[in-house]
């Protein structure tokens, strides 16, 4: 059963009816509805265009958090073989927000890391909603490390709404181990390429998207907060979250015109979620592309050309 947005009501009224002319027709073979349902296909496929054509940032940010939409677990399932998990902080605990392990991407040994939010109440429960804790921090840490040690590039898919801000995450060092996240990410001498596929929620994010190569695709976000927290901080109102969403330029578009983000992925029409395979196709073409631009380049190292993409963020907008 296909899950609707609010702004797709009309969509899902359409829809709806020539389901129910063909339910019809299914329990009375002598019914000749098909004529009367591709009208209402054809009407579908126009609004949805209209829809998705012009959507507005908060509205982006409602399709970047839509349940359907594919997770970590469903890129991983598909465009890597071997994968072995690796679980453990070696430190605390195991968390399940993030999840990462040994694998081969087109045949290549890679390291992968993403967050993981769960795919109904019981997995997205066990999963805290891909809002990762100190130890899954220290968990990417440990793979990187792992992968900088054998010289395997890696791939990570950002996913979350941002760090758990609870007391035990943050008696146990969160701002700390988000932060020397980011800073192995500067460091590794291997190759990193990140793709928001979904949300990418403040600093939770930056720990695993400080990249040679950033990739988002087309519906997804890429924020230092919420537009529903900004919202509460400048406004003293949540619900002036529409505003926010305007204000914080958290779109993909906005990003590549910023130098934040490399490339957008093109989305299937009405989002990620309406043709997860074709989704998870164009992430894979584009990690290749993006993972073949970073190894092509012999002689340098790909931290320096880290160094130099972050260094070079805002230099436009100084000089001018």
């Amino acid at each position: 059963m296909t899950i609707y947005l609010e702004f797709e009501k009309p969509l899902a009224e359409i829809e709806g009816k020539a389901e129910e002319l063909r339910a019809m027709a299914r329990n009375n073979p002598e019914m000749d509805v098909e004529k009367e349902a591709a009208a209402l296909d054809k009407k579908a496929k126009e609004m949805l265009g209209q829809l998705y054509g012009s959507l507005t940032p908060w509205r982006k940010c409602q399709v970047a958090r839509h349940a359907e939409r594919p997770h970590c677990r469903d890129y991983i399932d598909a465009l890597f073989t071997e994968y072995t998990p690796l679980a453990g902080d070696r430190n605390f605990a195991d968390d399940h927000a993030v999840m990462g392990g040994l694998a081969r991407f087109n045949g290549q040994a890679v390291v992968v890391i993403g967050h993981e939010k769960g795919f109904d109440t019981k997995s997205r429960i066990e999963h805290n909603f891909g809002m990762a804790r100190p130890e899954g921090y220290r968990k990417a840490i440990r793979l990187m490390d792992l992968a900088d040690r054998f010289g395997l590039p890696v791939i990570t898919l950002v996913d979350t709404p941002g760090a758990y801000p609870g007391k035990g995450a943050e008696e146990r060092g969160q701002s700390e181990a988000i932060a020397r996240s980011t800073e192995k990410c500067l460091s590794i001498n291997v190759p990193l390429i990140s793709v928001v596929i979904g949300e990418g929620g403040s600093g939770g994010a930056v720990a695993f998207a400080t990249a040679n190569r950033v990739a988002m695709l087309e519906h997804s976000i890429y924020s230092v907060i919420s537009p529903e927290g900004c919202a509460s901080i400048l406004w003293k109102d949540a619900d002036k979250m529409r505003e926010a969403a305007e204000a914080l330029r958290l779109t993909a578009q906005d990003l590549t015109e910023l130098g934040v983000v490399d490339r957008i992925i093109k989305e299937p029409l009405g989002g990620a979620h309406r043709d997860k395979t074709a989704s998870i196709a164009a992430v894979g073409a584009a990690i290749a592309e993006m993972l073949k631009d970073v190894t092509g380049k012999k002689g340098k190292n790909p931290r320096d050309d880290r160094r130099k993409k972050f260094l070079a963020m805002g230099s436009k907008g100084l000089a001018a």
